[in-house]
């Protein structure tokens, strides 16, 4: 088999399942990797079922369990050609304690959103260095922004840290590297203080994806910045 094969972390909801969607409708097998195996089986059945999508249960800060996944792609299928890093997690936070989640919740927060992305990257990118493929990460528009007593927004400024500090070592790789930063997207992460707040659907941020690495192997998007028209910066 040629086709190409997409390893989507985060993938049973949101971003992840809208990237997957279009993905395999673009012809690519899938490796659908996330926390909550209902979902994922579900997704990976309507996507095609074992010849076509992989439904497989990891955290993406559990080192054995993600390299266990690639292991396996490249024993099943002989390749990885396309990894979206796209777990993620959001607390609303308050360092002065006004409201907020409690700091003994701060720790997934962090730990999914900063050590999660890093762990994939390590994890794929021997893979990807094979096939000179793509690494995508999920940042935010927050992540570009200063936002009071927000620990969220402080772990997206860490992706672009990282994403920059990917891209550096792979230059002579030939592995693309793309920062994704949407702007407030309509999942079930939004907190109560802005449902009614401007904002885009998961299936736009998958057109981004899709952008990205639809383009010519010489191309490197390095950095798409999507917003819904009116959202405040």
């Amino acid at each position: 088999m040629t086709d190409q094969v997409f390893l989507i972390t985060g993938a049973s909801r949101g971003i992840g399942a809208a990237v997957a969607r279009r993905a395999a409708a673009a012809g690519y097998r899938l490796v659908l990797v996330g926390r909550t195996p209902g979902p994922l089986e579900a997704l990976a059945d309507e996507l095609g079922g074992p010849s076509r999508a992989l439904a497989r249960v990891a955290d993406v800060t559990d080192w054995a369990a993600l390299t266990g996944v690639v292991a396996e792609v490249e024993r099943v299928w002989s390749r990885l050609d396309v990894v979206l890093a796209n777990a993620g997690a959001s607390v609303v936070t308050s360092f002065l304690g006004d409201g907020g989640a409690p700091p003994e919740d701060w720790r997934d927060l962090v730990l999914t959103n900063v050590h999660g992305p890093a762990l994939t990257a390590r994890a794929t990118l021997p893979a990807l260095r094979t096939t000179k493929g793509h690494l995508l990460l999920t940042g935010s528009a927050a992540g570009r922004t200063v936002r009071p007593g927000n620990l969220y927004s402080a772990t997206k400024w860490a992706v672009t840290g990282l994403a920059q500090a990917i891209r550096a070592e792979c230059v002579d790789t030939g592995i693309r590297v793309t920062l994704v930063q949407p702007g407030l997207v309509d999942t079930e992460s939004i907190p109560p203080s802005r449902v009614d707040d401007p904002k885009l659907d998961p299936d736009d941020v998958a057109a981004a994806v899709l952008y990205a690495i639809g383009q010519p192997p010489h191309v490197d998007v390095n950095e798409i910045v999507v917003r819904p028209v009116g959202q405040r910066h």
